[in-house]
């Protein structure tokens, strides 16, 4: 029988080519090392599969379970641990370099939002055509955001001129109950 790539799961049975393993588990009375064709006469008696759990060790360690329960808990283990993983949410911020003060509140604001609800917010400075002349006016515009956020975020990356954009990332600051 061809060997499986180890994409395709762990080695289970006669797949497994180790003259030896190692037997772990709940379901039998004395774990140690046994050849290969005994542990897959174990598994055969209690109508189980032997499975190859850590192929690096030597010798292999293995497993007699059911495993189709075992793929089942694997594929559930993983759903939960990525309903449980925490989506990253941006939100973007654009800025001209001769934003007025108006206007600078009124994103500010929306800022202080984002920042509160858990979200990052990406705020930029656009530069079009010879405005790059006032990048040093831009990056003061974005520190100064950064500033009168320190309460609700802090600054992830310091503006950084990436084309005809000033990029800076702010990150929602944790809060202590």
């Amino acid at each position: 029988m061809p060997r499986r790539k180890v994409d395709d799961g762990p080695l289970m049975n006669r797949e497994i080519t180790a003259p030896r393993v190692r037997l772990v588990g709940d379901n039998i009375e004395n774990p140690g090392v046994y050849s290969t064709l005994e542990a897959i006469r174990m598994a055969e008696e209690l109508e189980l599969d032997l499975v190859e759990i850590t192929a690096s060790a030597d010798p292999p360690v293995c497993k007699i379970l059911d495993y189709q329960k075992y793929l089942y808990q694997q594929k559930k283990k993983a759903k939960e641990m990525k309903a449980n993983a925490s989506k990253v949410v941006i939100k973007e911020i654009r800025f001209g370099p001769n934003t007025d003060e108006h206007d600078y509140q009124f994103k500010l604001n929306h800022a202080k939002t984002f920042l509160s609800e858990g979200a990052k917010v990406k705020s930029y400075v656009f530069f079009k055509g010879r405005s790059i002349l006032f990048a040093e006016q831009g990056e003061k515009l974005l520190l100064r955001f950064a500033v009168d956020l320190e309460d609700y975020g802090k600054a992830e990356q310091m503006p950084k001129l990436e084309g005809k954009r000033m990029i800076m990332m702010l990150a929602p600051s944790v809060k202590k109950k």
